[in-house]
Parts: C-alpha cells; structure tokens; sequence
C-alpha cells in the first residue's frame, strides 16, 4: 500500500496548533487539499484570532501543499455547515473529516461549574456532531467519504479531575459506533484514535522525559491510515503517540444466567459476581443487536428458551 490523498479534500478541526497542525500537514504532504479550521481561541476555548489558521496555510503552501483557511467555531450547526461550505467552495467537495477541535478545563468535579462542562461538550462532542452532520449527506451521496473521531485515554478509562473532558470524549465513542453502521454500506467509514502527544493542551502535565517523544506526527500517520482509500476499517478505536499503537476494544464477559428463570435476588447476584466478571471468555459485538442475539443463543444453548 502507498498512500496518497491526491485528488481528495480534507478538513481538519482545530487545526492551527498541536495536533490538527500535523494532521493538516501530514495530510496535505501527502496530496490532500486542506480545510484548516481554527478558531484561534486558548486552550479553554476563550478569544479568537484568524492567525493560527492562516500560519498553518502558509506552512503548507510553503512546502508545496494547497490549503485554505476557516475561522468558525465547530459549537453552532451554523458553525459547521459554513466550515464544510468552505470546502465545498473552494474545492468541490468533502472527502476526509478528521474531528479534532477541543479545549480543556480542567477542575474536580466538586468544584467544576457546569458552565464549564457544558462547554467542553458542546467542543467535543457537539463539535463533531456539527461538522459531521454538514457533511455526511455529501460522502453518503457520492458513496466515499473518511471521519475520525478524537477520543481521548482519560475518557476510555477515566482521568482525576476531568469529568467534562472524560465525558465528552467517551460520548465520541458512542457517536462513533452509531455512524459505522450507517456509513460502511455506503463506502464511509468511521474510527477513532485517543491520542498520546505533547501539544498546548498536555504539556503542563507531560513528564519532561517523555515530552521529547511525543510528537504529534506519530498519530498523524494513524489519521492517515483511517483517512486512505484503501482502508476499509470502521468503529476502530487505536490508542497512539510514541510510536505506540494498540486497538482498545469494549468487550463483554461470557457472563453468567441466574435465577433459574426467576428473578434472581441481589444476593444471589453478588455471590455469583466472579463468573459474572470472568473476563476470560470476553468478546466485543458488532452492533447492539448482536448483544441481544448472543444472550438469547446462551439462553437456548441452556435449555432455557422453548425450541418453539
């Protein structure tokens, strides 16, 4: 496989700094042209300024690429329709959505206000909801298009003092898993990456030792790879950065039937938790259905549903 974007247009969320910069760049390196969409605020999403976008711009029509810049925010529908309007104007189409727009602000639960969990919210999740949403209907109708969704480490697996930022990017996982059965019929494909990078939003807390080893390029060639005409995955989720890259998948226990066909009461339910929570026979599922099917050829298996 040799990948190449020639012919393909990309956006990219938050793209003026960190990582939407590499991907933008990575992307446009390799043949794409580039949306790059930055509203130019901080880290918590305060303030605006066209700079960032166009800085980005520059450096890849410097290197020989072809971009342009947008400067609105992903939290409106209105947001995300002109973002897309961008590319259909300047090239004709979408081809590629990589879902990178965020902000932090980080605080324990107890002293959050839920000003500011609504806000990351409606970044995270509502800002690829938005983008999407704009230009779904577009790669439906011509049978091809890429979405990546950014989740994180600290939403698959929680982080202190991060509700807002855990919940956002969990419910991505969730948005993900709902599109991969609309679009992969439709040649549009959806996965996810949880990053491990150093940009403006982790260097406060990144280890010095582990700062020089974090470039932003190791998950750019991941996007990559989701982004490419050649790769049929979907509702991937990969962990990556450093080099590393290992798929995260939701399992489920094989499980355990109780109650002999009534209901079980809650001690019988707790004296029975270590197979309920025997993950040795655990096994992810395409889709909800799947799950329910599954349970019911247990339950035949079992002899505890009628043949007829």
């Amino acid at each position: 496989m040799s990948i190449s974007f020639e012919d393909r247009v990309a956006i990219v969320t938050g793209a003026g700094a960190g990582l939407g910069r590499s991907h933008a760049k990575f992307l446009a390196n390799l043949g794409a042209k580039v949306v790059v969409n930055d509203l130019g605020g901080n880290v918590a999403g305060e303030g605006g300024s066209s700079k960032a976008a166009d800085e980005v711009v520059k450096e890849i029509a410097d290197a020989g690429g072809v971009a342009v810049a947008n400067y609105d925010s992903v939290t409106s529908e209105e947001g995300g329709q002109s973002i897309v309007k961008t590319a259909l104007d300047n090239f004709g189409k979408v081809d590629i959505l990589v879902n990178n727009a965020g902000t932090i602000r980080d605080k324990s639960f107890t002293k959050l206000d839920l000003k500011d969990f609504t806000a990351l919210m409606d970044v995270h999740l509502m800002g690829s909801v938005f983008c999407t949403k704009a230009a779904w209907p577009l790669m439906m109708e011509s049978q091809y298009g890429r979405v990546v969704m950014t989740t994180s480490s600290a939403g698959l697996f929680g982080s202190h003092g991060h509700t807002n930022y855990s919940s956002a990017k969990l419910s991505l996982v969730g948005l993900m898993n709902a599109l991969k059965q609309e679009g992969t019929k439709k040649n549009v494909l959806v996965n996810a990456v949880a990053p491990m990078a150093l940009t403006r939003m982790t260097e406060e807390f990144m280890s010095p030792k582990l700062a020089p080893k974090m470039k932003p390029e190791y998950v750019s060639a991941m996007i990559a790879l989701f982004c490419a005409e050649e790769c049929k995955l979907a509702g991937e989720i990969v962990e990556c950065g450093m080099g590393y890259y290992s798929k995260v998948e939701i399992v489920e226990a094989e499980g355990a039937f109780l109650g002999n066909g009534d209901v079980p009461t809650p001690d019988e339910i707790g004296a029975n938790w270590k197979a309920i929570s025997d993950m040795t026979g655990a096994r992810p599922y395409k889709n909800a259905n799947a799950i329910i099917k599954g349970v019911f050829d247990k339950m035949k298996a079992r002899g505890l549903v009628p043949e007829k």
